[in-house]
């Protein structure tokens, strides 16, 4: 097994109590009949064939949506996610970020705004 793909693991039997609470109301395509996945490792090829990789806490491969939930610890590396966030929308991934508070606070409106972004975002219109 490759390095990513066992950090991933590593990750998904480890997940932070936000994360926990709003990975039960994501599985089995409980919001709008969607799968996500998580902890997914996206892989990104940058200047020169560079392959680079970013973990996305959630994600809809349909709709090439990434959810992140922000603790403390993104307090102290707000460059590196907006970088991040740049790269990704470069290569038509949507992002939608939550604090661990909205998770414990307002599970129900964060799941609402997932739910809302894949209904404004049917990409069935598109074909």
């Amino acid at each position: 097994m490759n390095i990513v793909t066992e950090f991933c693991r590593q990750l998904r039997n480890n997940p932070t109590p936000a994360e926990k609470v709003l990975w039960e109301r994501l599985r089995k395509r409980s919001v709008n009949g969607e799968k996500f996945l998580r902890q997914f490792p996206i892989f990104i090829i940058q200047g020169l064939g560079r392959k680079t990789f970013y973990i996305a806490d959630f994600y809809c491969a349909r709709h090439k949506l990434v959810i992140e939930v922000d603790g403390p610890i993104h307090l102290l590396k707000k460059e590196y996610d907006d970088n991040r966030d740049i790269v990704m929308k470069e290569w038509g991934f949507s992002i939608i970020r939550f604090t661990n508070e909205e998770v414990f606070d307002g599970l129900d409106s964060v799941v609402d705004k997932i739910d809302n972004y894949i209904l404004t975002n049917n990409i069935d219109e598109v074909f």
